[in-house]
This record gives structure tokens, C-alpha cells and sequence, in this order.
């Protein structure tokens, strides 16, 4: 995320700054399409199901005419820009939300010692001479190749 200080940056060089973050920017027409998804009739009625009013959708409309305008203006309008990427940024915390507030489990910070031991005997025998194992095998050098004897042409 952008520091505080950048986004004044930002502000204050409008005409002469290119946005740093404008990777996070969508292409323009997925905006228009999650618009007309959020205010379509099918929608709107699961809307009302769930949560017994209509979502407010006025976000999308405002990120695709931003995103218009970025794009229109070759990358130099950044307020425009700025603007979509904190919307996505908003959107990424308000999904990742669950994710952070989850305290059911102790987060990792290295993988376990033992996560590329060999598979259990029993588990191996399972998988022998199956598809993936005979691509794996070919993959890693163990045997050469194979060629696709049968043809995936048919006669009607």
C-alpha cells in the first residue's frame, strides 16, 4: 500500500508523476461489467435475498469512469488513477478481512521440516502407473518421453 507521504506526492506533482501502483488497475471494461453484474436483475434479487436491500454498486460506475480517464489520458490524469487504486485497495482489505481476523490457527512463517518427505508406502502403490506419475516420471528424466498412441479424431 502507498505511503502516506507518496499519495501527497501524488498530489502535488498531478501533471509530471506516473502512478507507481497502476498495475493494480483493472482493465476499464471489468469495471463496467462488475457494474452491470451488481445492477442487473438477477442481482438485485439476490441481493434482496441475502441481505434484504439492494447493494449500493455506485463504486464500480465511479472506478470505471476513473479508470476511463486514466486510461484516456495515457497514465498522466493520477488523480484519477490514485483514485482507483485506493478503491482496490479498499476492496482487497474489505475481502482479506476474515483472513486477518482469524485467530483459529497459528500462521506459519516457515514450512514444516518434514513437507517434501516421501509419500507413505501405501499412498506410492496407490499411485502407481497413473497418468500424473508417468508425466512426473517424464518430466524429471526418469523415463524418456512417451508418444500418444491413439487419435483423437472421430468419424460420425
Amino acid at each position: 500500500m502507498a505511503k502516506e507521504s507518496d499519495k501527497a506526492d501524488l498530489k502535488s506533482n498531478n501533471s509530471n508523476t506516473k502512478l507507481e501502483d497502476a498495475w493494480a488497475i483493472r482493465p476499464c471494461h471489468l469495471y463496467k461489467d462488475e457494474y452491470d453484474d451488481c445492477t442487473s436483475f438477477k442481482a438485485r434479487f439476490h441481493q434482496y435475498f441475502i441481505f434484504g436491500k439492494d447493494t449500493d454498486c455506485s463504486q464500480w460506475l465511479t472506478d470505471y469512469r476513473n479508470c476511463e480517464r486514466f486510461q484516456q489520458s495515457n497514465g498522466n490524469d493520477v488523480a484519477a488513477g490514485a483514485a482507483v487504486v485506493k478503491s482496490e485497495e479498499q476492496r482487497r482489505l474489505t475481502r482479506l478481512r476474515a483472513h486477518f481476523a482469524n485467530d483459529t490457527w497459528q500462521k506459519r512463517k516457515v514450512p514444516p521440516e518434514d513437507w517434501a518427505a516421501p509419500l507413505p508406502d501405501w499412498m506410492e502403490k496407490r499411485n502407481e502407473n497413473t497418468y500424473l506419475e508417468i508425466k512426473q516420471k517424464e518430466l524429471s528424466g526418469q523415463v524418456p518421453p512417451q508418444e500418444e498412441d491413439r487419435s483423437l479424431c472421430t468419424i460420425m
